[in-house]
């Protein structure tokens, strides 16, 4: 088989943002898929010599599998643009933007999409006053994070302080969001094409670290349950998110329904994952693309 006209691939995992792990995981996995399908793939532990790396190894095109920052937050993605390597997924702009749940709302919120209502915390906060504004429960998470790291759920006012200290490990920026009661969803985006809605039940109560890559008990339904004119108009309400934050290429949008119906919009997630427990692979399946094809699928986004 030859290399498919793509050349000499990097595949870019592992970093060294809190997300290293599970990079790694979908590294191994995009790489087999690659190499399956005849692609010169490579895979390229990202350390700070990354660049060099690159550069000496005289690579066409990276496949980004970088999870978290670093990868997934615009500083790859300039650095790949000044080198002139395409790689896969969105560019600098819309990574940054994306990365940062702050920024993604506001954008949201500008743009008269619906997205929960939300507070910024520092040590200085009035915590009764947020609770007070906000209700119960609430979400506090760091706005530069991944995978649910860092992330709380707060049930009663005396538990903020000690999740915004959770939290603020991770990321000085650290938000309060008021929790949606109700069903999870996420809808991943490939190319212009919208794939089919998943819809979570994590028995944790939300989709955190554990419920993504370690919990078995973890429930997908795909399809999602939902009548036909409600999965079109939520895959349509992702693109427009997706979109609205100048996202391309690949991604997914997380989604809640809450108990009146009404979807919300949660993060866009810019490099998702590609393990054996990750969605886009799922989604993708339904519609009857495999693995393989998905992994080059992404790849044709480099061009």
């Amino acid at each position: 088989m030859t290399d498919q006209g793509f050349g000499k691939v990097a595949v870019l995992m592992g970093g060294w943002a809190a997300e290293r792990e599970v990079s790694l995981n979908s590294g191994a996995a995009v790489l087999k898929a690659l190499l399956a399908k005849g692609v010169d793939a490579h895979a390229v532990d990202a350390d700070r010599d990354v660049l060099t790396i690159l550069k000496e190894g005289k690579f066409d095109r990276v496949f980004n599998i970088l999870h978290g920052r670093g990868g997934e937050d615009g500083e790859i993605q300039g650095a790949l643009a000044i080198l002139e390597i395409p790689y896969t997924g969105c560019g600098v702009m819309a990574s940054a933007i994306s990365m940062n749940k702050l920024m993604t709302k506001r954008i949201w919120s500008g743009a008269e999409l619906p997205t929960p209502t939300f507070k910024v915390l520092t040590a200085e906060t009035n915590f009764d006053e947020v609770v007070h504004q906000l209700g119960l429960p609430l979400m506090v998470k760091p706005a530069n994070e991944g995978s649910s790291i860092g992330m709380t759920k707060v049930e009663q006012g005396s538990e903020l302080r000690a999740a915004y200290e959770i939290a603020v490990e991770y990321d000085a920026l650290v938000l309060a969001e008021q929790w949606v009661n109700g069903e999870e969803y996420t809808i991943s985006l490939l190319g212009e094409e919208t794939l089919p809605v998943i819809r979570l039940e994590a028995q944790s109560g939300f989709y955190d670290y554990e419920a993504k890559y370690k919990s078995d008990e973890t429930k997908y339904f795909c399809p999602s349950g939902l009548p036909q004119h409600e999965e079109q108009a939520l895959q349509a309400l992702a693109k427009t998110a997706f979109k609205a934050v100048a996202a391309n290429g690949w991604g997914r949008v997380d989604v809640m329904r809450d108990n009146k119906g009404k979807f919300w919009l949660i993060e866009v997630n810019t490099v998702p994952g590609m393990t054996d427990h990750s969605l886009v692979p799922m989604a993708a399946k339904a519609v009857g693309i495999d693995f393989d094809d998905l992994v080059m699928r992404v790849l044709a986004t480099s061009i």
